[in-house]
């Protein structure tokens, strides 16, 4: 059974960092690509980043230079540093594991809500 677990989810005032991971069991999390999604109230879910089985992060242009994702394959773990946070950042932030072989599926964790707000 496939399981994605986020955490570090909260309320941060504009200007802060949060640190979200997720933890993952059930799947091949070498061979996985790890990313990060996020939700606004009233708006489509949305890519921020994602992390490659190699090590290549990519990022949103909305989130370049800010936002950090990296991988701990011995922990079956990814993160997500957040700096420099803005209200429009706002959003429940759901981890995602993208993996291929032979047909490619997707794998959704439950979200973890993050609020910026003064």
């Amino acid at each position: 059974q496939v399981q994605l677990v986020e955490s570090g989810g909260g309320l941060v005032q504009p200007g802060g960092s949060l640190r979200l991971s997720c933890a993952a069991s059930g799947i091949r999390f070498s061979i996985s690509v790890m990313g990060w999604y996020r939700q606004a109230p009233g708006k489509q879910r949305e890519w921020v980043a994602d992390i490659t089985s190699g090590g290549t992060p990519n990022y949103a242009d909305s989130v370049k230079g800010r936002f950090t994702i990296s991988r701990d394959n011995a922990k079956n773990t990814v993160y997500l540093e957040m700096n420099s946070l803005k209200p429009e950042d706002t959003g429940v932030y759901y981890c995602n594991a993208a993996i291929t072989v032979l047909v490619r599926r997707e794998y959704w964790g439950q979200g973890t809500q993050v609020t910026v707000s003064s």
